[in-house]
């Protein structure tokens, strides 16, 4: 398909930097052109797909590292998750993703499946026969032995039971390995949420067993035990880093150190419903958590975005919530949408193809009304998405013609 994409402003990069009046050109799926309106209209082939909002704003496509498709985000999504066989959970999981495209999202990185299910939604996605975000999949998280997520089959005592685990999820196609390096807040009857599941040896071992298949590795870590291990064994992200100890809060300024040197990338995780986690956990000890994360960012710690979409509350249709946590720590607007774009696709390892405008990258688009650099609400007011080139549109009366046999815009 050829389109051309045209807004008042268009985003090509991280620190605000955009054109004015401009387009992007897009063929199969790849953006092949990004400059002036009129210089761009000039080239485009006769036929192609028209796109105009004079008076929006085109930025990149949002990316969210961190969701779980097989849950459902109600009052108990375990339970659920449990009840419901693939045959049903796969097409809920396509819902889910579609809601995830039509707030803007163009990549998504599933940690946490079951029976390689979001690697089979990423490849229909990816082949086009149903419409979502470009799925990164991290198959069953390697977890302990009646540990966080047991439930979803990836429970490895040892390291040949590690090494099983995440080989049988290399075989399935992923694209990262997950491992629960804690406990976590929705395994009942799991270990508390502060306790190393693993020793800093085993998270090493599957660190050296994902490298050797070109794979980074996720750590889900809330203990600060948890984290040093993860450190240690060179994980690239740290999932949600929030210091806790079996006392309180235990911040070692040192790992802090060894992230900014390793490259180590955090992700928060924050949910959006963080208001509400905030009046339930308690206000101070919320802040407390929430400052944490503004000190690490101070102090050169990469924060990248993700939801947790799909655990209580933490819903798939409202990433622009979660994206409003990152300003409550003291981002501007444009911080956010770096943090939410080319940051997070660097620390993903794929910002040589999205994360900003430029030919030769995916055609992963975002066209909103206002201008997010000012606004963050501005990305509420979805026009276009547009993953690898496909569009998606919200109000499709509003948006979309065809250029005139000229190729040319008539004003």
């Amino acid at each position: 398909m050829d389109a051309i994409v045209s807004a008042g402003r268009v985003v090509t990069g991280p620190r605000g930097r955009h054109l004015i009046d401009a387009a992007v050109l897009v063929h199969d799926g790849t953006l092949t052109q990004v400059g002036p309106r009129a210089e761009i209209e000039a080239q485009a082939p006769e036929g192609a797909a028209r796109f105009d909002h004079p008076d929006g704003t085109l930025v990149p496509g949002l990316i969210d590292a961190h969701v779980h498709l097989v849950l459902d985000a109600g009052p108990d999504p375990v339970a659920t998750l449990q009840a419901t066989d693939d045959e049903r959970l796969a097409p809920a999981m396509a819902g889910r993703a579609r809601e995830l495209l039509g707030c803007g999202v163009t990549t998504a990185r599933d940690l946490g499946d079951r029976n390689g299910l979001a690697a089979r939604l990423r490849d229909e996605i990816a082949a086009g026969r149903t419409a979502g975000p470009r799925l990164l999949t991290a198959g069953t998280p390697v977890t302990a032995p009646g540990g966080h997520c047991w439930f979803l089959g990836g429970e490895a005592d040892g390291p040949d039971a590690i090494r099983a685990t995440v080989a049988r999820n290399l075989a399935r196609g992923v694209d990262a390995i997950k491992v629960m390096a804690t406990g976590g807040g929705i395994t009942r009857g799991g270990p508390p949420i502060w306790a190393a599941q693993f020793t800093a040896e085993e998270l090493a071992l599957v660190v050296r067993q994902a490298a050797a298949a070109g794979l980074p590795v996720a750590a889900h870590a809330h203990g600060t035990e948890g984290i040093a291990a993860a450190v240690t064994a060179g994980v690239a992200t740290i999932e949600h880093c929030t210091w806790m100890g079996p006392a309180g809060f235990d911040v070692r300024e040192e790992l802090v150190a060894a992230m900014v040197d390793q490259g180590i990338a955090v992700c928060p995780a924050a949910s959006p419903d963080w208001r509400g986690f905030a009046e339930r956990f308690g206000t101070e000890r919320a802040e407390e958590m929430f400052d944490r994360l503004r000190w690490m960012r101070e102090r050169g710690v990469r924060l990248i975005a993700g939801t947790d979409a799909g655990v209580t509350h933490a819903v798939f249709g409202d990433f622009v919530s979660s994206l409003e946590f990152f300003a409550h720590i003291g981002c501007t607007p444009t911080e956010v949408l770096d943090l939410a774009t080319a940051d997070t696709a660097r620390a993903l390892g794929i910002g040589h193809d999205t994360g900003s405008i430029r030919p030769g990258y995916r055609a992963d688009l975002l066209l909103v009304d206002g201008n997010p650099l000012d606004d963050l609400q501005a990305l509420r007011e979805v026009r276009l998405v547009m993953a690898a080139g496909r569009p998606h549109l919200p109000h499709p009366a509003s948006l979309g013609t065809r250029l005139p046999p000229s190729g040319r815009r008539k004003d």
